[in-house]
């Protein structure tokens, strides 16, 4: 089975440093956070960028395929460029990997932004890359609202993500 097959099996595969990582299927909660972040983003999104809902793979290195469950990269970009945007929506079973291994991938390939969106809580999580690695930008709860001008501007609000 390829894994273009094998992604077909609702499971997410990804390689780092030529270990093959699998992440089991997701609850409903984390499938409608990450569509309705991926609406937001799409109408926001300028034409020569492209919103990517697990589908792009962010190829940094030939040992190492992430594919977050968002992204914002430049369409003319080849995919071994860091997207400008990469977003993980947290579930049980994915919380350490994201948080913890994915969030030091992102930084290690120089990806400029990195949020994680927690539907259970509802809190979106804004980090920023700076030279000494990502900076805590805003931690959102419920209700609250930011306007961020990163990858471009766009007002969010966690519970309209995850309700």
């Amino acid at each position: 089975m390829s894994i273009a097959e094998a992604a077909q099996d609702g499971r997410r595969y990804e390689i780092v440093d030529g270990r093959l990582l699998i992440t089991g299927p997701q609850p409903p909660a984390h499938h409608a956070a990450v569509i309705a972040l991926m609406v937001q983003l799409k109408h926001a999104c300028p034409p020569d960028l492209m919103v990517a809902v697990g589908s792009v793979p962010f190829r940094p290195t030939p040992s190492t395929t992430l594919r977050p469950d968002l992204l914002v990269c430049r369409r003319t970009a080849p995919v071994t460029e860091p997207p400008l945007l990469a977003v993980e929506v947290l579930s049980p079973t994915t919380r350490t990997t994201d948080v913890v291994l994915k969030r030091a991938l992102y930084e290690q390939h120089h990806v400029p932004h990195y949020w994680l969106l927690d539907p259970t809580t509802q809190e979106l999580t804004i980090l920023d890359l700076t030279p000494t690695g990502y900076t805590c930008q805003a931690v959102l709860q419920a209700e609250e609202t930011y306007k961020t001008t990163h990858p471009f501007p766009l007002t969010l609000t966690p519970n309209s993500l995850t309700s």
